[in-house]
């Protein structure tokens, strides 16, 4: 039997012989091995060590020169999310398209491990861990703020400035009506929440399953791009690959944790008057990543597992208290009709040329597809080291298709209660609060507001827990060549330097938009890495038996 009581078949780590790719290279076969006091240590060389000094120097420049850093940063945003916005979502686009054909294609019987292998986890545990790790943080963060925006904005309409460009941030051409606008702007939410950043993370889970559990390659970046690079994975190509993922990896640890504090420091202040400034965010964030250390000692399946089941039976109640405070049947209704507005803007908002809504479609969808990007070695790699035993298709539908309408069902409820309070009570706390504040502002409107706020921050600190224990174990697994059984010690080294980075860039240069703007720029590069995983992954697929 499972974890999870499923049936099991007997199986071994080793893949099915007749797909592996026959080649020299061993997992940690280029580590530096050996103690520290009573520790023990193994780390790839180079990429442990480049990486480290890396993000030193990174420190070190950013406390040392806080302006130029700053500029430096907002530089780096602009010109991710202005200059390159058709690139981000046209890629988009093909990672959702690759995704639904593999779902539909032969190749979605092929198991991932061999024909015999069956599942580490069962559904409930492993739906847990692929939700939890992929976006908690930002549906807590965004799940009232966002759907109010884009409302606001489509309500208002289309604003034009002196040189005949558009002013206003409104999705498309706005809406003609209030109604309207409500759908549009929960559209336009849901598009950035389903289907999209599910394809990004699933073309890289997908990739990196296949290529170690099928191939018998390390469960590294680098292994994907072996059909595409061959002997040469193992050298300095493959060496910058797995360097650029330990960076995308850190800076999107580091922008969840300034999420996170952000918005846990709110709810403390809202609970205790405990004040919103820096300092108390990062006591939030030294005590969130000392959570985390004691959850990455207990290990994947007494940490991110345990963890991951209890945000998801509080992130359940609370979306259910909602639903029944709330006016019940409307939301239900709407939640229904929102699905079909999406599908029905659906195609608009992926149209990556000859769009004039320029701040939307820049501001907003740009920002996003590469945040999720450069999300997507820690998120991939995390889903693809509980995913053994998996066909292609069911992979895929759990990955992509499930997660996707539970995001439809939260940002409809949350966002629909809000806008509800908007329009038919005339309250407009949750409109005029602060970001981070939102979300509470909503929660002041219905009973129980102490004890739902209070779940609020509690689901807030453990989404951050299990992303960041599941980011650690991700970093630890690319800087020790791949293996899955390196020392606890390493994953205590990068969860304890995400801290750092995140402490670093919110006292020196600019706070949240700088943790965001360093997290974007690292989303380029990965772009044009997963539209070729796009190619291996199915060269991948065409040469495993069936």
């Amino acid at each position: 039997m499972s974890k999870d009581g499923e049936e099991a078949a007997p199986q071994t780590d080793a893949p099915p012989p007749e797909s592996v790719i026959q080649t020299d290279y061993q997992a940690g076969q280029d580590n530096i091995e050996g103690q520290l006091g009573p520790f023990d240590f193994s780390v790839h060389n180079p990429v442990f060590l480049i990486s480290a000094l890396c993000v030193i120097a990174f420190v070190a420049f950013t406390l040392g020169f806080p302006t130029l850093a700053a500029d430096s940063f907002s530089a780096l945003f602009s010109g991710a999310t202005k200059g390159f916005d058709w690139f981000f979502i046209g890629a988009a686009d093909v990672f959702v398209i690759l995704c639904l054909g593999l779902v539909i294609s032969p190749y979605g019987k092929i198991r991932l491990g061999g024909a015999q292998a069956r599942p580490d986890f069962g559904y409930v545990s492993w739906f847990s861990m692929l939700f939890a790790a992929g976006m908690g943080i930002g549906l807590m963060f965004y799940g009232v703020s966002e759907p109010l925006s884009h409302f606001s904005s489509s309500a208002g309409g289309v604003v034009a400035g002196a040189e005949g460009l558009r002013t206003d941030w409104a999705p498309l051409a706005a809406a003609p009506s209030q109604a309207e606008a409500v759908r549009l702007g929960m559209a336009a939410t849901i598009f950035h929440w389903a289907l999209h950043p599910w394809a990004i993370y699933a073309v890289m889970g997908l990739s990196l399953a296949l290529f170690s559990y099928n191939k018998g390659l390390p469960l590294t970046i680098r292994s994907v791009f072996y059909p595409i690079f061959g002997e040469r994975v193992w050298g300095w190509p493959g060496h910058v690959i797995d360097i650029l993922a330990v960076f995308a990896t850190l800076f999107g640890l580091a922008t969840s944790l300034g999420l996170g504090a952000a918005q846990a420091n709110a709810g403390f202040n809202k609970l205790f008057g405990m004040p919103i400034d820096a300092t108390w965010q990062i006591v939030i964030i030294v005590g969130i990543t000392s959570i985390t250390l004691f959850s990455v000692v207990r290990g994947l399946e007494a940490g991110v597992k345990l963890m991951s089941e209890i945000n998801m039976v509080l992130a359940f109640g609370l979306l259910m208290f909602v639903l029944f405070a709330g006016p019940t049947l409307l939301l239900l209704t709407q939640t229904g009709d929102f699905l079909v507005a999406y599908l029905q803007y659906l195609p608009a908002l992926s149209n990556p040329v000859g769009r004039d809504d320029v701040n939307f479609m820049q501001g907003w969808t740009s920002f996003y597809w590469a945040w999720w990007i450069s999300w997507s070695p820690f998120v991939g790699m995390f889903i693809a080291r509980v995913s053994r035993g998996r066909t292609v298709r069911e992979f895929l539908i759990c990955v992509l298709l499930i997660p996707s309408l539970v995001c439809v069902a939260w940002m409809s409820i949350f966002g629909g209660e809000a806008i509800h309070q908007l329009l038919a009570e005339g309250y407009t706390a949750a409109r005029d609060a602060e970001l981070p504040l939102q979300l509470f502002a909503m929660l002041d409107d219905l009973p129980m507001t102490q004890i739902t706020s209070l779940i609020g921050i509690v689901l807030v600190i453990v989404f951050f827990v299990t992303s960041s224990d599941s980011g650690s174990l991700v970093i630890d697994t690319i800087t020790s060549g791949g293996k899955t059984d390196a020392p606890t010690l390493q994953r205590v080294f990068w969860c304890v330097f995400s801290g750092v980075i995140a402490v670093v860039l919110l006292l020196s240069a600019g706070g949240l938009t700088a943790l965001q703007s360093m997290v974007i720029s690292t989303g380029l590069p990965f772009t044009v890495l997963l539209l070729i995983m796009c190619v291996a992954v199915w060269k991948g697929l065409a040469s495993e038996p069936r």
